[in-house]
C-alpha cells in the first residue's frame, strides 16, 4: 500500500542520499591506500567488496522506499538516478582495485596518484551535496558551487590523464605495462567523469526544486 505521509519518508530518503554518497567517497580513500602502497591492493579489495555490498543494500533500501511511497520530496526519476549513480560510482572503484590486484601494477606513477586525490576531492564534493539535498530552496548558492567545483575538477584530470597518457606511449617499452596503466587511467579518467555526470544531474534537481 502506498504511504501517503510525506515528510517522513522523506527524510529517509535524504538519510540514505548521505549514506550512499559516503560509501562512494569510502571507496575512492581505499583506492588511494592502494596507488599510494600496491602492498594493500589484497586487503583493500576485500574491504571495497564488503562495502560495495553495504552500498547494494543502501541502493535497494531506497529503490523500496520510492516503490512504497506516494508522494515523494523530489521526482521519482531523480531519487531513481541519483541513488543508481551513487551505488555505481563503487562498483566502478570495486572494479578498478580488483584489476589492479589481477594486474599486479606495482608502484603507481604520479599522473595515477593526481587522478586518485582529484577523485577523492570530488567524492568528499558530492558527499557534501548529499547532505544539503535535503533543503535545496535554501542550499541551492551552495550546491550549484559544489557542482562547479567538480566540473573543474574532472577538467583537471582531463588534463592530468592526457599528460599521462602521453608518457606512457612514449617511454613505456614493456607492452603489457603499458595496457594495464592504460586501461587502469580509463578508468580512474572515467570515474572522474561520473561524477561529473553525478555533478550535472544534481545541477539540474537544484534549478528544478530551488
Amino acid at each position: 500500500m502506498f504511504d501517503l505521509k510525506p515528510k517522513k519518508k522523506s527524510n529517509e530518503f535524504f538519510v540514505l542520499f548521505e549514506e550512499s554518497a559516503d560509501y562512494f567517497y569510502q571507496a575512492t580513500l581505499l583506492l588511494d591506500e592502494v596507488m599510494m602502497d600496491h602492498r594493500k591492493a589484497d586487503i583493500k579489495v576485500k574491504e571495497i567488496n564488503d562495502l560495495e555490498h553495504r552500498a547494494d543494500k543502501v541502493n535497494d533500501a531506497i529503490i523500496d522506499k520510492l516503490n512504497q511511497t506516494f508522494i515523494t520530496p523530489i521526482d521519482r526519476e531523480d531519487i531513481y538516478a541519483i541513488a543508481n549513480g551513487l551505488d555505481d560510482g563503487v562498483d566502478q572503484l570495486q572494479g578498478m582495485l580488483q584489476r589492479i590486484v589481477i594486474y599486479h601494477t606495482g608502484e603507481a606513477r604520479e599522473g595515477a596518484l593526481r587522478l586518485t586525490k582529484l577523485l577523492i576531492e570530488s567524492t568528499a564534493e558530492i558527499k557534501r551535496a548529499a547532505v544539503l539535498l535535503n533543503a535545496i530552496s535554501k542550499n541551492q548558492n551552495e550546491l550549484l558551487a559544489i557542482t562547479s567545483k567538480i566540473d573543474k575538477l574532472e577538467s583537471e584530470g582531463d588534463h592530468v590523464f592526457r599528460g599521462e597518457l602521453a608518457y606512457l606511449f612514449e617511454y613505456v617499452k614493456d607492452p603489457i605495462e603499458l595496457i594495464k596503466w592504460k586501461d587502469l587511467l580509463e578508468g580512474l579518467e572515467n570515474t572522474l567523469d561520473h561524477c561529473e555526470r553525478m555533478a550535472d544531474l544534481l545541477k539540474g534537481v537544484v534549478m528544478k526544486y530551488a
